[in-house]
């Protein structure tokens, strides 16, 4: 994994450090092929860990971009690969372990190259680049793949957290932020956890919290966001660090793999315009499995008909009435193990999208029009859906916030078939406009990558 198809030596080198959990290396790995596009006469090297390099190169086509090479970083004895086992505890081990996994691998990768590196871009988690970066005297490039919204809470946590303290114990009152720019319709309940909840000493909030005083260090910070979608927040962030909006990634960095083993374009062809609901959870987390039985009894008693992409895992959760029904009437309802998730919500017949609502997937459905209803599970998802249904208004959450049959039920009947829902179509239909306008020659997005670009080559 170490050798290029380059005969000549790269004119620069630039290293790409993955943060190898959720859907955190995808987006960089976008990111990356779309620079190397750009700039052929540059080597972008991929650091991550060795399971999650032999995943994106398969899911991710890169073949446009041979100046990418992959790179597996080694942690230490006691932390080899950040394996499977404890989600959390590998998370903790990768953050200790990996600043002398990524410095080994670079100074491993400039002898084998022969050309130094001359710029580091990182995942914004990995804080600690600002460090390397500094020792070798080079840039610092983040990119944050969430949305401003959170970007915002990263850097104004101690003033939140000051926020909260004050307002502990006051009945009655809602805990908005009123104070803080980005944030005046979010709840304080609504913020991730580790940032003013749960453990704040844990070495994830400590990485989150160091993370928001170092990144006003990056030469830029890059993100998956249209600077359209919201301006004031832009603005401010803009005021404390330098920001490059070059998103929406679904319409800039598509992932140009849409193999559909299950031929579920077909099958979306014999159903009429807005009708489909389209369900998915992504691979990191998935609501309980009464949740998920639940989310099935409130799809068998409707006649909404649906895709669902989930893992067998789930499936064995599912209510055997259920999986008869889709047995007897194949047109009711399709269930999958992975379907293309771009071209199925670009699909004339997709209706709404069931989601946790991650930042991808918010892009993903403002790119093609789509309106959410949202279950959030982890991470910045519950700040997520508060700015898509308070601010954005293209979406809803399901009441309770968890999946009851009743109230899956309302929640799609409320975005197929009331005038809220119309309206809801209406608001993310404009912003599909501006996102596909942020991208065209001139526009934002576009002028943004090209000074992304600008900083590259003139390292």
């Amino acid at each position: 994994m170490t050798t290029t198809n380059n005969v000549e030596p790269p004119r620069r080198h630039i290293a790409v450090c993955a943060f190898p959990f959720g859907t955190h290396a995808a987006p960089l790995l976008l990111l990356a092929r779309r620079l190397s596009t750009a700039t052929p006469d540059t080597r972008y090297t991929f650091f991550n860990v060795e399971r999650s390099n032999t995943a994106l190169f398969k899911a991710i086509d890169v073949s446009v971009g041979s100046n990418i090479v992959p790179y597996n970083i080694t942690l230490s004895n006691e932390a080899p690969a950040a394996g499977p086992g404890n989600p959390m505890k590998a998370i903790e081990e990768f953050l200790e372990h990996s600043p002398g996994g990524f410095r080994r691998a670079m100074e491993e990768v400039e002898a084998h190259v022969g050309v130094k590196i001359s710029i580091i871009i990182s995942d914004a988690f990995l804080w600690y680049c600002s460090d390397i970066a500094e020792e070798k005297g080079l840039d610092w490039i983040a990119l944050w793949t969430a949305g401003t919204a959170s970007l915002s809470a990263h850097l104004y946590t101690d003033a939140i957290r000051a926020l909260a303290s004050d307002n502990q114990g006051e009945e009655g009152k809602e805990d908005v932020l009123v104070s803080i720019p980005g944030l005046s319709n979010v709840r304080i309940s609504d913020l991730p956890m580790g940032l003013v909840s749960g453990d704040l000493d844990a070495p994830f909030s400590q990485m989150l919290h160091k993370m928001g005083t170092m990144l006003p260090k990056a030469k830029v910070v890059t993100l998956n966001v249209f600077q359209e979608l919201s301006p004031l927040v832009v603005n401010d962030l803009n005021s404390k660090l330098k920001l490059l909006c070059v998103g929406p990634f679904p319409l800039t960095c598509p992932p140009q793999v849409y193999s559909d083993p299950d031929n579920c374009l077909d099958w979306l062809d014999q159903h009429g315009p807005k009708t489909i609901a389209y369900i998915s959870f992504g691979t990191v987390a998935t609501p309980p499995p009464h949740e998920i039985r639940a989310l099935a009894k409130a799809l068998e008693g409707s006649d909404i008909p649906f895709v669902w992409s989930m893992s067998d895992s789930v499936r064995a959760n599912l209510p055997e009435s259920f999986i008869e029904k889709i047995q007897n009437e194949p047109k009711v309802g399709k269930i999958v193990s992975w379907a293309p998730q771009i071209k199925l919500l670009g699909h004339p017949s997709t209706g709404v999208f069931v989601t946790h609502c991650g930042w991808n997937s918010i892009m993903e459905s403002i790119s093609t029009g789509v309106p959410l209803i949202c279950r959030p599970i982890i991470g910045d998802q519950e700040l997520n859906q508060r700015i898509v249904e308070i601010e954005l208004k293209f979406g809803i959450g399901i009441e309770g916030g968890c999946f009851t049959q009743s109230g899956t039920t309302n929640a799609l009947n409320q975005v197929l078939a009331s005038e809220k829902g119309e309206e809801m179509r209406k608001n993310v239909e404009e912003l599909k406009k501006l996102a596909e306008e942020s991208v065209k020659q001139g526009g934002s997005s576009n002028e943004n990558f090209n000074a992304l670009i600008e900083l590259i080559t003139s390292s």
